[in-house]
């Protein structure tokens, strides 16, 4: 029936943008007029993939897509609180080409105005079912897990770095929790909706983790590339970034340390060459991921009589990222 994960995107897209507006107006209801602005713009942007990756699961395993868009909400409830809390701890000022929300309520309203978004996507879910609650609020946990593990400062990051506290697999955790959790989140909430089997649930759960975690990293390597464009970085974007750049060029430290202790913000040469073999790797590793992705589901979906979408689906979606 579809061509294409985009061509199903475009279809069911109208459907979910139309079921978070209703929840919205629910939302606003108690809010002062004041912050339905930000509200709209909080959950009104983006492409809502993992709403829609939901849908198809549902639909892929037999099931009823109209029925997984209470769901699909949900998960992209939690994404919008994840993207307000985060510009805000990371003092971007925009988001999508727009204010950030933070810079139009202030820090304490934004920190709420998420907080709000995260309870009324739990509360939304315990209605539907106590294991779609369960879901919804584990995912919540360990995404604000992964953003603690994030080295937000260049100095404390040098010190774990210098100490030996940091370990190899911490890009691992961060990537997984910070961005896998949530797809994960999302196909789990597909195959419950679905009414599929355990075995089932988990390998949609691994399939969606995996495709997170390559979506995590395809975020890490438009950043990189972009700074590789410019030749320079501040001290708080290394930071960011370096988990992914010493996970793959365990040297790279004695380049980054200097960036992080602001002396510099040039990207000299010999990183310059080191940061596009971390990009090199990185896609890859991106691939690789991706392909584990389809493994963990083809049978699945053989079984079910499709072999289209969910196969197709992620390397379609990274793909739809890079182009935005």
């Amino acid at each position: 029936m579809f061509e294409s994960f985009e061509h199903y995107w475009e279809s069911r897209k109208p459907y979910l943008d139309e079921a978070l507006r209703v929840q919205l107006v629910k939302l606003l209801h108690p809010v002062p007029k004041s912050k339905s602005a930000a509200l709209h713009m909080a959950l009104d942007g983006g492409k809502k993939l993992r709403g829609i990756l939901l849908c198809m699961i549902t639909e892929d395993l037999g099931g009823e897509w109209k029925s997984a868009l209470s769901r699909a909400v949900a998960v992209e409830m939690i994404q919008a609180a994840t993207l307000i809390h985060d510009d805000f701890v990371d003092q971007d000022r925009t988001r999508r080409n727009m204010p950030a929300v933070w810079t139009l309520e202030g820090a304490r309203e934004a920190v709420l105005i998420g907080d709000v978004i995260f309870a009324s996507a739990i509360h939304l879910m315990s209605e539907t079912g106590r294991e779609d609650g369960l879901v919804v609020s584990r995912a919540i946990a360990q995404i604000s897990r992964g953003a603690l593990m994030e080295p937000g400062d260049p100095s404390a990051f040098i010190e774990q770095m210098t100490s030996n506290s940091w370990r190899d697999n911490h890009y691992e955790k961060i990537i997984h929790l910070k961005t896998g959790v949530l797809f994960e989140a999302a196909c789990e909430l597909g195959a419950i909706s679905a009414g599929v089997n355990e075995e089932i649930r988990l390998k949609c759960m691994r399939y969606g983790s995996l495709i997170g975690e390559a979506y995590q990293m395809a975020d890490d390597v438009k950043e990189i590339k972009q700074h590789l464009l410019q030749r320079c970085i501040s001290s708080q974007q290394m930071a960011l970034l370096a988990p992914a750049v010493l996970y793959f060029e365990k040297e790279a430290f004695s380049y980054i340390r200097p960036i992080l202790l602001g002396r510099t913000f040039v990207i000299v040469q010999p990183f310059w060459e080191c940061l596009q073999s971390t990009v090199d790797l990185m896609e890859i590793e991106i691939q690789h991921r991706l392909d584990l992705a389809v493994a963990e589901i083809r049978e699945v979906l053989q079984e079910k009589g499709h072999t289209s979408l969910g196969i197709k689906a992620p390397q379609e979606l990274i793909a739809m990222f890079n182009l935005c």
